[in-house]
């Protein structure tokens, strides 16, 4: 299909969804039914959508596909079918004491017709999450997953046909192309994921309508880790987060600043981590790869070119270039100026870099983009309030890393380059839905006082307001 064509099929597609959804705004009763349909279907997919991540990815954990991309969305519909009911529910209030008897009320309104461009890293996960807040919020959706794991969005698209009518959810395949062609569609509203590069074309072609965009990006993620800090916990923690699905994680921290004289231990404890969690990393199916030749080329670009400005490369296992497994690595003496250094990596590499106070890591950090999401690792409360004063990054984790992405009820979502707006729980109905203001006037207006010709009782009300 060539890009006149997807783009006229897109274009019917979209006027028929709003039709549709302005015809038959969803209601309450619509809604639930709507996720508990999805729920049932997805959870009876689940295992085929872990086994169409694996053969998209070469090799992908079962585990943690089952853990972030379904274990998530489960929650997530478990969670917003629960508080519907008070969400949707409009709040009414007396107006400014000025206008008395006057009353006010905010309500809930759907916006129409959502599009949600989602990404490859974790392709059911950052499909489905908004999809459910839009459903939510009363609108019909138009999804385009990734192309780079066509398997699983052959199977999105399987799933979504199966639960809702066409003119309710349409899943759009196909390359950039079709993606390009997307992202220009007069949507009432567009939500992206991917990275800030292709974040700004999204932007910039929305622009062109008008389109209210939610952006969640990237973009680097440091962990700092105090002097005093135990290191065994701190890479017990980090490596957690930073080895899910191989690094390929928006909020995998990127980083890590920590004392100098505290390198040396950090390194020792990590070879330990992954000596007794992964093994042989070739062989261990726990290791994800890769995604595709692409990725695999621009990591090893990366270090290559690390290595040859004179850093220490240290590869904490043995990985397979023809699985595309990268094994973990870490880097040390890394030049700001490196690719390394300048790029979200995206991977299974993390480069260690020296700052010997929590003010110089603050200071670190500031000098840069702010992040999608910042680590902090203190026993030492002062400290830490000084780096959530000091920094702003899209989320935060205190002696932890990646969790306050499984909160329910914490917004998600970047500042700056790393994106713009939230979801997750109520802040998803809120970014898919018009938060409309009505003010009712009562029988008799104090405000009559305030018309033409003004005079002295106007006069006199003017000189009490200003006073």
């Amino acid at each position: 299909m060539d890009t006149p064509t997807a783009t006229a099929d897109l274009n019917a597609t979209l006027a028929q969804l709003k039709r549709a959804q302005q015809t038959n705004v969803p209601t309450y009763r619509q809604r639930m039914d709507d996720l508990k349909r999805l729920r049932v279907a997805f959870k009876a997919h689940s295992e085929e959508f872990a086994s169409a991540m694996s053969a998209d990815f070469g090799r992908r954990s079962r585990h943690e596909s089952l853990l972030s991309d379904v274990f998530t969305v489960l929650g997530e519909i478990d969670h917003t079918r629960r508080h519907l009911r008070g969400w949707m529910r409009s709040k009414r209030a007396l107006a400014d004491w000025l206008f008395w008897p006057a009353t006010t009320q905010v309500r809930f309104q759907p916006l129409g017709v959502v599009g949600i461009i989602s990404p490859w890293n974790y392709p059911v996960n950052l499909a489905l999450m908004p999809l459910v807040a839009a459903i939510a919020a009363g609108n019909h959706v138009m999804l385009k997953p990734s192309e780079h794991t066509p398997r699983t969005s052959e199977l999105l698209k399987k799933l979504l046909d199966e639960v809702f009518p066409a003119d309710r959810v349409a899943t759009i395949l196909g390359g950039p192309d079709v993606a390009s062609a997307f992202a220009a569609l007069p949507f009432d509203h567009l939500f992206f994921t991917g990275s800030t590069a292709v974040g700004r074309k999204v932007m910039a072609a929305a622009a062109q309508n008008l389109t209210p965009v939610t952006l969640e990006l990237g973009g680097k993620s440091p962990a700092i880790v105090a002097p005093d800090y135990p290191i065994a916990t701190a890479v017990d923690r980090i490596a957690a987060g930073k080895f899910l699905n191989a690094g390929q994680t928006c909020i995998a921290p990127d980083y890590v600043l920590l004392p100098k004289a505290s390198i040396p231990a950090f390194v020792e404890e990590m070879q330990k981590y992954i000596s007794r969690h992964y093994g042989d990393i070739a062989a261990n199916p726990d290791y994800s790869s890769i995604v595709n030749a692409g990725q695999y080329a621009r990591l090893k670009g990366y270090l290559d070119q690390a290595q040859a400005a004179g850093a220490k490369i240290v590869e904490l296992a043995s990985g397979d270039a023809g699985q595309r497994v990268l094994p973990p690595t870490l880097v040390l003496d890394a030049r700001a100026d490196l690719a390394l250094m300048q790029d979200e990596i995206f991977g299974p590499i993390l480069p260690l870099v020296a700052a010997d106070s929590v003010d110089a890591a603050i200071d670190y950090v500031n000098a840069r983009p702010r992040p999608l999401a910042l680590y902090h690792f203190d026993h030492d409360r002062a400290r830490t309030r000084r780096v959530l004063d000091r920094t702003v990054a899209g989320g935060v984790s205190v002696n932890d890393t990646v969790m306050h992405i499984a909160q329910s009820r914490l917004p998600f979502g970047g500042v700056g380059p790393s994106g713009m707006g939230h979801y997750h729980g109520r802040e998803g109905f809120l970014a898919f839905s018009k938060q409309k203001p009505v003010l009712y006037q009562a029988r008799l207006s104090g405000m009559s006082l305030m018309r033409p010709p003004y005079g002295k009782v106007a006069n006199f009300i003017l000189k009490f307001l200003t006073r």
